[in-house]
């Protein structure tokens, strides 16, 4: 009888290691299964991809993430779909992908890039400076932070240069405001716009007729001290420009009518040495 118990016994416990072996047997199998499916769908979201298919593309990139999320195909896949998107303006697709990707997968060895393309995606979305105000701002933030998270990057150097190209644009912005303000003769407001253009934008193209309208609206408040201040400003770093011979115009009431001498006086002298020719 024990014999018999004892038998009972070794079929239980084999039957118990066979069924394990074959349970994990089973799990790697699916696992190889799965990792092949997540391999083909992005290679079909590739061939979709560079197809001109933009969409279905996205869907097998998306597919991978959803497959294996832990592998390191995933958060590829995320940046492929933004950048398809990308790659056919679809700009407010691509910037939630790549928010996604930033949420999701911190400290990425390619985070440098998924910012650089979150910028890029809000600068190329800037039409006019004056309406599009919101897009400028998310731009100059990412490009910004590009400088300053990853200086030693090819990004950082493009951002750079982007970063001026924006400068331009606030620039050209007050300054469209502050004339508004001036033709309507809000002279206050129109200074305050003037202003915020040399203090903020001095390496833009507008700084010199900024620091003109400054000495122009100074002037005609009865500041001549502020407006001789601008005018020197504008003279020590702009000596040869139309907008500092304006400037020197309203602040010198006998400008013209000296310069009008001066030419006759010079006039006068050619012709008197064209005539000596023929005597």
């Amino acid at each position: 009888m024990k014999f018999y118990n004892f038998l009972i016994l070794i079929v239980i416990i084999f039957g118990l290691v066979s069924c394990s072996e074959k349970q994990e047997k089973v799990s790697i199998v699916k696992k190889d299964n799965l990792e092949t499916q997540m391999i083909e769908a992005y290679n079909e979201g590739l061939k979709e991809f560079e197809g001109g298919d933009v969409f279905f593309a996205v869907k097998k990139f998306n597919e991978v993430e959803l497959l294996y999320p832990q592998s390191i195909w995933a958060p590829r896949s995320t940046l492929m779909a933004a950048y398809a998107y990308y790659s056919q303006l679809y700009f407010n697709d691509a910037i939630s992908e790549l928010e996604r990707f930033l949420d999701k997968y911190k400290n990425h060895t390619n985070t440098d890039y998924a910012y650089y393309l979150l910028a890029v995606c809000h600068y190329n979305q800037i039409v006019d400076e004056k309406k599009d105000l919101g897009e400028i701002i998310k731009a100059k933030e990412y490009f910004t932070l590009l400088i300053t998270e990853f200086p030693k990057t090819d990004y950082a150097e493009d951002a750079m240069f982007k970063l001026e190209l924006i400068q331009e644009i606030l620039a050209s912005k007050e300054l469209y405001l502050a004339n508004y303000y001036l033709d309507r003769e809000k002279w206050i407001p129109a200074m305050n716009r003037f202003q915020k253009i040399v203090n903020e934008y001095d390496t833009t193209i507008f700084i010199e007729e900024a620091l003109y309208r400054l000495v122009e609206i100074n002037y005609k408040l009865g500041l001549v001290d502020e407006a001789k201040k601008y005018s020197i400003l504008l003279g020590y770093n702009y000596q040869s420009s139309e907008w500092y011979e304006r400037s020197y115009e309203i602040l010198n009431n006998n400008y013209l009518q000296n310069k009008t001498e001066n030419n006759k006086k010079k006039e006068k002298s050619l012709l008197q040495k064209i005539k000596q020719l023929f005597d």
